[in-house]
């Protein structure tokens, strides 16, 4: 009897609160062509039906956020074993018209070359140019700037590249990378050799011949390196 009456005002203090929408979305990073792009795609419902919002979706009952940010990511590119975290918690009230929504921002990075394209046509989604992104809903713009800052402070303290680059890459290509990701260029000479003092890539025997006449060799990264390395990359102002 008394664990029924426990259990009736339990339910009781759960009633006297509000409910809230929880929602997931995804800064799904991508690198092409020297340039760092992101996923958008148009919203598919009212309000803001057709305007470019970032992949996302509401947390189901049998989720996690962490679940949930997997399973839009799979139906949006079809890649499930790729780089995945939270950024930040948006509670604004007033920040989606259509309802009372709590939003947590997960940053993605996968390789363009490697993700579904007949899938991302379905979604109409289209890869911009972080440079050059459309006009977005609501406070997504706000979701972007957060999650390219956890992006630099990731590439500031560990080598960044394994998510973006293909296998083999020569410094340059990522250098281009790291110039992309802090959007300021960076001394060839002065990048290359912090990069080789952390010890955390290969050199291949490949060379790329289109880089110079001598040719650049190509890298790897180093299956076997730990990794969660305490040098920064990327010394900040």
């Amino acid at each position: 009897m008394e664990e029924e009456k426990a259990v009736l005002n339990l339910s009781k203090i759960y009633k006297q609160h509000p409910k809230h929408y929880v929602a997931v979305d995804c800064s799904i990073f991508g690198y092409e062509e020297g340039e760092l792009k992101l996923l958008l795609y148009p919203r598919g419902f009212e309000p803001a039906r057709g305007k470019w919002s970032l992949m996302g979706g509401f947390v189901q009952n049998n989720e996690s956020l962490e679940e949930a940010a997997r399973r839009i990511l799979l139906q949006t590119t079809g890649l499930h074993d790729i780089f995945l975290e939270q950024a930040a918690a948006f509670s604004n009230p007033e920040r989606d018209p259509g309802a009372r929504v709590i939003s947590m921002t997960f940053v993605a990075l996968i390789r363009i070359d490697m993700h579904d394209k007949e899938l991302v046509r379905e979604n109409g989604a289209h890869w911009w140019t972080v440079t050059n992104l459309p006009l977005l809903i609501f406070d997504h713009e706000a979701m972007i700037q957060n999650a390219l800052a956890l992006l630099q402070q990731k590439a500031g303290i560990n080598l960044i590249g394994k998510e973006l680059l293909p296998d083999l890459f020569t410094m340059m290509q990522l250098k281009n990378l790291y110039e992309a990701i802090f959007q300021r260029s960076f001394d060839p000479g002065n990048f290359r050799k912090k990069v080789l003092s952390l010890d955390i890539l290969e050199r291949s025997s490949e060379k790329n011949t289109t880089e110079s006449k001598k040719g650049a060799f190509y890298y790897r990264f180093n299956e076997a390196d730990p990794g969660n390395r305490s040098e920064r990359i990327v010394k900040f102002p």
